[in-house]
């Protein structure tokens, strides 16, 4: 997983290859994302695995989010087996310029 920080929020980038759009499951409760993935790897029949780097068929992560973060405002996207998750920063956090009026 890679999260990239800017001026408008985070992006997290997740690889999940093999799990497909139906099988994966993200939720945000108050501070806390999870992100539940299930792979949809089978061995043709009358094959069998010499070498596995993916054996669990069950992923889950959870990560704590910062309050700065909008978590109302969350967009997914799935493509190539990354998952693309962008949480933008909340009003209050965001920096803004405060107008100065000359008496």
């Amino acid at each position: 997983m890679d999260v990239v920080e800017d001026a408008g929020g985070i992006t997290v980038f997740a690889d999940l290859p093999g799990v497909s759009a139906e099988k994966l499951n993200l939720q945000v409760e108050r501070d806390a994302l999870t992100i539940e993935a299930e792979t949809d790897f089978s061995i043709p029949a009358g094959l069998s695995s010499s070498h596995a780097e993916v054996r669990l068929a069950k992923f889950r992560r959870v990560f704590t989010l910062s309050h700065e973060l909008d978590t109302e405002n969350v967009q997914a996207e799935l493509s190539a087996g990354v998952l693309k998750l962008r949480i933008p920063k909340a009003a209050h956090a965001k920096p803004r310029r405060i107008e100065v009026r000359a008496t």
